[in-house]
């Protein structure tokens, strides 16, 4: 029956069911109720008296006991107080403590007195603010709940709500499949919006929370005041607008919105696929996304609510109010929930069948044991159900009494020109399956770009701009790093470059003075010819070894002269190749050995000069001692093995060898391992020998006309210095350019030993060869 004195639906039966469901909207301006809900309140009422009346007539569950459901309906109007005090009237019957025999009528008999039954258990309530609230009190009298729509992270703390369970999922996962959503289309920078209360901030702290895990950053978290203004929205929005770059907002909100086209918004449950949320703003809506545990339509309820009229339903209250105002002249469309209202209804319809059977067996009705009803009992055979819902999938509690997850993805596309719906796109149980086909965006554009800042082009690092990870200003990294990281540079090893994408240094190409560049064929080419002059030379004077001319020039030194610029001119064949051990090794003797075999026969002839012609008359009487070809080869020898133990104690002390040097990021060279100071030391008396041998040759540039040899080894000496002197800045100054190093130091050993060759020797094969009668002078014969 209906109560005719207040607004709820009893129908009695052998158990109650108490059941709370958003009729109305919250009130505004001191009023407690608003209008009338269409989808949220009057198809879930019907959604479960739909599911008792189908129950009722099942064979297969209550009925075969003669059992049948009543129900105990109450509106909440949203509001989480208003909830409280109407739940008060479903433990009432728990509460009666009245003795009918203690009471007579006036004609002496017992009154008769038909107390109201407690309700067995409560389905409802819809938003988590309220069965936050109806659970607390509920749970103090042992009365099993059963939510067909709270989300709300806190109720599964069993600690805290111990009697309530629920068959959609909570907003933890919600909150997980948002996140994937939000990877999904590649949005890393959004804004959030969420109710105060329980359901809207504890949901958004959980997106929050595993969107900081995800990379996801957010720019603004707002929240919509428990009591909305008639500007609310608009200074929300304005205020989400102030960020442009983050397009997309996360709602968390049960409240119904104005919305915006400019944003983009990816909307939890409480927006689902509901007409309400969009009705009059479809155009500003399309495109969004929502999230809505996975059911089907019942059409078995589209029939039986479909047929519904003020004349057939007055069992319902609020149906008529519902008539007026919201159905007449409007389409109609299953509500989301509706589903998850019929398996609420069917969960304690098979929770009581087992209660039954546990405590009654085979004995029709309600048995003697089952009274009074034992919430304890039913909880637990509450939590230990199993049955394919309305849903089309298992309904079954875990531990926390949460339902299996399962969302469903949906977008709000424009389908044609005046019609608006919601599309799934895509599904979420232990990941996201989005098919990005079906995606529709606002007149075809491309979707949102929510982002902080774009991507780093190849070979850039990422810099943070204050705390936000998402917001950052990229940095090109020098041409000899590499990306260690998106946010670090690092140098690639000496001898390694970085690759196009800066992300691998690979080995650079060891570089050597090739035989076929120019920088070597040059070089190469004077060397023989100074080699085949050197070699025509010492034939000419092989034959010509008994002539006044070669024995006047001292042919023992001209002989070790002759050897050394051999050797001189060897040494350019040894610096151009390949560095090994062999050529460094010979190298390293090599180099100043050359040279100091040619100066040392020099400074032995111009000191042998300078003896013989700058010690005035008596050196006319008496001859200098050590001016013998045998004394000058032994003093030449002398000054070469200085230069020879040097070679041989550097060779020791420091083995020769390949290294690599690095004159500049891009190149590797192979060159042959040295210390310097060796090198400076062997340079250094070589240049001894050259400085002493100009001192020499300045002292005897007067002797006589008839034997000026001294001349030519003045001229030699002086051009010796000039090329030297050339070459150190050459050698240096060339950013240490190592083709062009050694190319200036083979030619300048190259074109010492030539200038040696050109000024000492060829004006005496000329003579030998062009002027023979100028070899027959006897003073020439005689100073020999």
């Amino acid at each position: 029956m209906v109560s005719a004195d207040r607004k709820e639906i009893r129908i009695d039966g052998d158990i109650i069911l108490g059941g709370l469901f958003p009729m109305h909207e919250k009130g505004v301006g001191g009023k407690m109720c608003g209008a009338i809900k269409e989808e949220k309140g009057i198809q879930r009422v019907e959604a479960m008296l739909f599911a008792v009346d189908q129950i009722n007539a099942d064979p297969k569950l209550l009925r075969q006991f003669n059992i049948t459901l009543g129900v105990h309906i109450l509106d909440t109007c949203l509001r989480d107080t208003y909830a409280l005090e109407q739940s008060l009237e479903f433990i009432k019957a728990h509460m009666s403590t009245l003795d009918v025999t203690e009471y007579k009528c006036a004609s002496g008999q017992t009154p008769i007195y038909s107390p109201k039954k407690p309700v067995a258990g409560v389905i409802g309530a819809a938003a988590s603010p309220v069965s936050i609230m109806v659970a607390n009190i509920l749970r103090l009298f042992k009365i099993p709940q059963i939510s067909y729509a709270s989300t709300g992270i806190e109720l599964s703390d069993k600690s805290r709500f111990g009697y309530f369970s629920r068959v959609v999922p909570p907003d933890t996962y919600q909150a997980q499949a948002m996140v994937n959503v939000v990877q999904a289309f590649g949005w890393s920078y959004v804004s959030t919006l969420a109710d105060e209360g329980n359901y809207g901030e504890r949901g958004i702290a959980a997106f929050e929370t595993l969107a900081d895990r995800a990379g996801i950053c957010v720019a603004k978290s707002l929240k919509i005041p428990r009591e909305v203004k008639p500007d609310t929205f608009k200074r929300l929005i304005k205020e989400l607008l102030e960020n442009q770059k983050a397009k997309v907002v996360i709602l968390f909100a049960s409240i119904d919105m104005e919305v915006t086209e400019i944003i983009h918004w990816l909307a939890s449950d409480s927006w689902g696929s509901k007409a309400v949320p969009v009705n009059g703003q479809e155009w500003a809506a399309e495109g969004t996304i929502t999230i809505l545990p996975t059911r089907n339509v019942l059409t078995e309820f589209d029939d039986y609510f479909t047929k519904l009229t003020p004349e057939n339903n007055s069992r319902n209250p609020w149906f008529d109010e519902f008539w007026e105002s919201h159905f007449r002249g409007r389409e109609y469309k299953q509500e989301g929930l509706v589903p998850f209202v019929v398996d609420s209804v069917y969960v304690m319809a098979h929770a009581l069948k087992d209660l039954h059977d546990d405590k009654c067996g085979d004995t029709p009705g309600v048995c003697p044991d089952m009274l009074p009803l034992p919430g304890p009992d039913l909880l637990h055979r509450i939590r230990n159900t199993s049955f394919v819902g309305a849903a089309g999938h298992v309904v079954k509690f875990n531990d926390k009494g949460d339902a299996t997850v399962r969302y469903t993805v949906y977008q709000y596309q424009k389908k044609s020109e005046k019609v608006f719906d919601y599309v799934p796109i895509g599904t979420w149980t232990d990941g996201l399956v989005v098919d990005k086909s079906l995606i529709r965006w606002k007149s075809g554009k491309q979707g949102p770009r929510s982002i902080c800042s774009e991507p780093c082009p190849p070979g850039s690092v990422k810099k943070t701009e204050g705390l936000d990870s998402c917001c950052w200003v990229c940095l090109r990294c020098d041409h000899h790093e590499i990306l260690e990281d998106e946010s670090t540079c690092s140098q690639c090893p000496n001898g390694t470059f970085p690759d196009k994408t800066k992300s691998v240094c690979n080995p650079l190409p060891i570089q050597f003075l090739a035989m076929t560049s120019a920088w070597a064929i040059v070089p190469v080419v004077f060397a023989v010819c100074g080699m085949l002059t050197t070699l025509f030379v010492l034939l000419v004077f092989v034959r010509f070894d008994d002539t006044p001319v070669i024995m006047a020039s001292g042919r023992e030194l001209c002989y070790v002269m002759v050897a050394g610029l051999l050797l001189s001119y060897v040494m350019t064949f040894i610096m151009v190749a390949k560095p090994s051990l062999m050529s460094c090794t010979l190298l390293r003797i090599g180099l100043g050995l050359s040279m100091c075999i040619c100066y040392s026969a020099i400074l032995t002839k111009t000191n042998r000069i300078s003896r013989i012609f700058n010690r005035g008359v008596k050196a006319m009487v008496k001859r200098p001692s050590y001016t013998s070809p045998r004394s000058q080869l032994v003093i030449c020898a002398c000054l070469v093995s200085v230069q020879v133990f040097g070679a041989i104690t550097w060779v020791i002390m420091d083995p020769p060898g390949v290294t690599h040097t690095y004159p500049d990021r891009k190149t590797v060279v192979l060159r042959c391992r040295s210390n310097n100071v060796a090198v400076v030391l062997s340079l250094l008396y070589n240049m001894v020998l050259i400085i002493m041998c100009t001192v020499y040759a300045f002292k005897t540039r007067k002797i006589p006309e008839n034997f000026n040899e001294a001349k030519y080894i003045a001229f030699t000496m002086y051009s010796t210095c000039i090329v030297w002197l050339a070459f150190v800045p050459i050698y240096f100054g060339t950013k240490n350019d190592f083709k062009i190093q050694i190319m200036a130091l083979c030619m300048c050993i190259s074109i010492s030993a030539t200038v040696q060759l050109g000024c000492l020797f060829v004006p005496k094969v000329y003579i030998v060869l062009f002027q023979p009668h100028k070899n027959a002078n006897a003073f020439c014969h005689r100073l020999h």
